[in-house]
């Protein structure tokens, strides 16, 4: 139910708007699934009912999909989105076959009479077939079919940007998530079924299959929508939040690797009590937090986390994939987004979490800063953060939403100089926002109301334009006299960062310049030993030297 309306003319002009920055050409299947047209804005999903059994040797699936809804309008079209290689058998609402035409990967299903305005009611989509495999897991996905090291089947699905529809009928729109999900599923005997939320029952169904019923009480999107299906083993924990509610942790992995797993993963308090503090207590309580170990290396499924990277630490001691992907149970699955042009929301707000998690682990500003300059040199500056709507845009050629849109918010915080604030408005963000989708405008709009409109600029520059900010610069020595030229580059009106200069060897400090569109100069008195440079730590931009 979680769902907002993105209309048509606004994507329309989001990719007029994009059009210069992006050369890309966008399909009609691109705006079928991106776009909410009448047929799908016209129903609210409410509850999907989802019944699968596996068949790992010939790496099928069969089963059903009961959409629930509320109708937003009246209607007697609507659209549901599946992958044409999968094969729908029938549409039933109750007991009537329904009709449906298939086009590409969406469905329209056709009712013999309006559904009213208001209503409630449902369709059950049966389907089988062969999922489109997962060519390079989580980042190419679909379905993975592959064995652990002693030869047990084990299976998993990673589909973020390419859609839950590559493997169960739903409405495959970001922007309309359901209330809850049921999530049923019957696997060959020996083997575990993992997914999403709480356990509800395991049964034998006969001497060939066992089935797992598991359900979702918070509202989730389709991409993190799960399961895994391997030879595991289960452990316990608990953790204690700071006013003493106790949150079940449920860790799977691979039985050989029970023992290490329990040692390996003690780390997920300390993470958690860093997040509590941060944001606020972790936002599914209900049902759980939990890691599942995956034939990749992560992904952020909502209560049921992927985790393949092997039980390996870093250098500082953690494991990035536990922290990361956990990072996005706040940024991705509580606070979401309605359209994946701006999955910055999610990506950007989690690695800026990343960095904060080393704060909190070293006690340690210098540390938290070194960990943000490790992937500095990494933004490309390819292609604008914020994205063209309405076409479930997944075509950036970097990983800018990561780490520029980490830098970003690192750029707000060193602005703004005021940790208390800062700390108060992240911690805000997520309390506002939190089981809710938004959009750029309102993220925008909120730091800006909590810290001041003078940051809408910087927000914008970040995230609409693909160029950074750039100081240009010249250096002219004038007698015993250094004279320093310089003025800023930047896309976004009225755009300011005042940039702090560095004389080598001299505690002297020196006034911030502030750069203009125009050239200004400095003189500075340098002996023969020293050198003149810019604190590159606080914000995120380029230095151009044009001197000779």
């Amino acid at each position: 139910m979680r769902y907002y309306l993105l209309f048509a003319v606004f994507s329309f002009l989001s990719q007029s708007l994009f059009a210069q920055e992006n050369p890309l050409s966008f399909t009609h299947q691109d705006s079928l699934r991106g776009t909410l047209f009448p047929e799908r804005a016209c129903y609210d999903v409410t509850f999907y009912d989802l019944n699968l059994k596996i068949h790992p040797e010939s790496q099928t699936i069969k089963g059903y999909n009961e959409i629930h809804y509320k109708a937003s309008q009246d209607f007697q079209v609507l659209q549901i989105d599946l992958f044409e290689n999968l094969q729908i058998d029938r549409i039933l609402q109750g007991s009537n076959l329904l009709k449906f035409k298939r086009e590409g990967n969406a469905t329209f299903v056709y009712f013999p009479e309006k559904q009213k305005q208001g209503s409630t009611n449902s369709i059950k989509v049966y389907y089988q077939g062969k999922p489109q495999i997962a060519r390079r897991p989580p980042w190419e996905g679909g379905l993975t079919w592959t064995k652990d090291k002693e030869g047990n089947d084990w299976i998993a699905v990673s589909c973020e940007g390419l859609g839950a529809s590559v493997w169960f009928p739903n409405k495959d729109h970001l922007s309309d998530e359901p209330d809850s999900i049921r999530l049923y599923f019957e696997v060959p005997k020996g083997l575990m079924c993992v997914a999403n939320g709480n356990l509800i029952s395991q049964k034998a169904v006969n001497n060939l299959y066992d089935s797992y019923e598991w359900k979702v009480s918070y509202p989730i999107n389709n991409y993190n929508i799960t399961f895994v299906v391997g030879k595991l083993a289960h452990f316990q924990d608990t953790y204690e939040s700071k006013d003493k509610e106790k949150l079940a942790l449920d860790y799977y992995v691979l039985a050989y690797n029970l023992e290490k797993a329990k040692t390996h993963f003690q780390q997920v308090k300390k993470m958690l009590a860093c997040y509590e503090e941060k944001f606020g207590k972790y936002p599914f309580w209900k049902d759980g937090y939990a890691l599942v170990e995956t034939p990749f290396w992560g992904m952020e499924h909502q209560g049921a986390i992927a985790y393949g990277n092997n039980y390996i630490n870093n250098e500082l001691g953690f494991d990035f994939i536990i922290v990361h992907e956990s990072g996005h149970e706040y940024f991705g699955n509580s606070i979401s987004v309605g359209d994946h042009a701006e999955m910055w929301i999610h990506e950007g707000f989690t690695t800026y979490s990343d960095a904060l998690f080393v704060e909190c682990l070293t006690g340690s500003y210098d540390q938290y800063v070194a960990y943000l300059k490790k992937f500095k040199d990494k933004i490309q500056n390819l292609d604008p953060v914020l994205a063209p709507l309405g076409v479930n845009y997944r075509y950036w050629r970097g990983s800018d939403m990561y780490y520029k849109g980490a830098w970003m918010l690192h750029t707000l915080r060193s602005l703004l100089a005021n940790d208390a604030l800062w700390f108060k408005t992240l911690y805000d963000f997520h309390q506002t926002f939190k089981l809710s989708i938004v959009n750029s405008e309102q993220v925008i709009d909120f730091f800006c109301a909590k810290l001041g409109k003078q940051y809408r600029p910087i927000l914008n520059q970040y995230l609409k334009y693909a160029k950074p900010p750039i100081l240009k610069i010249y250096k002219r020595q004038k007698g015993k006299r250094l004279e320093l030229h310089y003025k800023l580059e930047a896309q976004e009106p009225n755009f300011e960062l005042p940039i702090r200069l560095k004389i080598s060897d001299s505690k002297e400090k020196l006034p911030s310049l502030k750069p203009q569109k125009d050239w200004q100069k400095i003189k500075l008195k340098l002996n023969k030993n020293q050198s003149v440079d810019f604190e590159q730590d606080l914000y995120y931009f380029l230095i151009e030297d044009t001197s000779t």
